[in-house]
């Protein structure tokens, strides 16, 4: 009971920072750059008592009242249309829809506009309210002369970009919505399909038949999985995934592969993809297997020590990187985008090649001192029932905690970081 117990503990713990990157994604997508706070919809709805983020392609705020109950919708402008510009800057509009998903009215939030525009068109009594009735559809469509929408005498241009804005900004959604890819299984998902059964075959059968093909099972990881078809598992992937969504439609042998890696080292106590899918780890094994004997180096205790709290600072990075959206290239700091190197990175080609170099040295260097993603995947692996609450379980805990902290406090976090310079 304490190690089943202590499984459900760790793949919670790894469920809830998933969750909470993608909280603050929905945030930030629905937020951007200037939160919406409940004062600015209480004009359109009275009762209103808190926002929550929508997690669909409309990137917009329900509005709920004090139990819970939605009120309404709300949605802006910015900064999906900084394309749109009137006489001289963006305005960010909000747009109010009720229940029955019509529009109850607009409100200009801010513009970097002609004051002097900007308020012209706000105390203008048609032009905002040209909106009001129309369905979310009517408006992405609607069709400017034959609703009679024309510009504020005196503010033209920036009333036009409102307009504009408004109709672009619910058209983008609704055809992003419309425009959901089918399930359409290609090549490389059928071949990523056979490259996890034959994996199963390498980690649960026969020793004697797995220990014959070993050696060319490690060069078809290396030649199929790395170089052809590039399907590995790496920080940037999954970061990518936590915030955006899983795409099972489109690339659903990588959705099958990560469940795997998942799933099977946690159910069996196998490290089922460093060990037997992924193609660094192949790599290394073959450097290790051709290795003379006298390059070996063993590494003191203390050293070996240091060295292996590198991939939970490295696992730190991603988590800070995915949910504050820093401009931090993830692929970077792995070595596995380097297979494919007609388009890898500087970076990436850097981290793998002093990974490979390494492990002439130190058998599989990189897998143990430097791997985030096998870190990770480690840390979900049971090990049967002399398991117990250990330093890594402590700092996984400590890594959600950062998380819901920063999730929490997105908001001051957020201006924090528009005042830096």
């Amino acid at each position: 009971m304490r190690t089943a117990l202590l499984q459900l503990f760790r793949l919670g713990i790894v469920a809830a920072v998933a969750w909470l990157v993608r909280d603050v994604a929905v945030k930030q997508r629905s937020h951007g750059d200037a939160p919406v706070v409940v004062e600015e919809v209480r004009g359109f709805f009275p009762a209103a008592a808190s926002l929550r983020p929508d997690d669909s392609e409309r990137d917009g705020l329900f509005v709920l009242d004090r139990e819970g109950r939605e009120l309404g919708y709300v949605v802006r402008t910015q900064p999906r249309c900084q394309d749109i510009i009137g006489y001289c800057g963006v305005t960010d509009t909000l747009v109010a829809l009720g229940p029955d998903w019509r529009i109850l009215g607009l409100s200009v939030r801010s513009s970097d506009d002609t004051k002097d525009h900007v308020r012209d068109v706000v105390t203008d009594r048609r032009f905002l309210k040209k909106w009001n009735g129309l369905t979310w559809d009517q408006a992405a469509d609607l069709d400017f002369r034959k609703a009679g929408v024309e510009g504020v005498s005196g503010a033209t241009m920036t009333s036009m970009a409102i307009a504009h804005s408004v109709k672009a900004r619910l058209k983008a959604s609704r055809d992003e919505i419309a425009a959901r890819p089918p399930f359409a299984p290609g090549w490389r998902d059928w071949g990523m399909l056979g490259t996890v059964a034959l994996a199963a075959v390498m980690a649960f059968g026969p020793a004697a038949w797995r220990q014959r093909w070993n050696l060319p099972y490690q060069i078809f990881l290396i030649g199929y999985v790395g170089i052809i078809s590039g399907d590995l598992l790496a920080q940037s992937l999954i970061a990518g995934w936590t915030r955006s969504g899983v795409p099972w439609q489109t690339a659903s042998g990588l959705v099958l592969l990560l469940a795997a890696a998942l799933l099977v080292p946690w159910a069996t106590r196998r490290p089922f993809y460093c060990h037997h899918l992924c193609p660094h780890g192949a790599a290394q094994e073959l450097i290790g297997r051709f290795r003379p004997r006298r390059l070996a180096i063993t590494l003191r205790p203390d050293v070996a020590r240091a060295l292996g709290l590198l991939p939970g600072a490295l696992l730190l990075l991603t988590l800070v990187t995915a949910m504050l959206a820093l401009p931090l290239d993830l692929a970077g700091i792995e070595a596995f985008d380097a297979y494919l190197f007609r388009t890898a990175g500087i970076a990436t080609l850097a981290v793998a090649g002093v990974g490979l170099v390494a492990s002439a040295f130190v058998p599989q260097a990189y897998c143990r001192f430097g791997c985030p993603t096998g870190a990770l995947l480690n840390f979900v692996r049971t090990r049967g029932s002399t398991d117990r609450f250990s330093t890594r379980d402590a700092a996984a805990l400590g890594l959600m905690l950062f998380a819901a902290v920063l999730n929490w406090q997105y908001v001051p976090v957020l201006v924090w970081m528009k005042g830096l310079p």
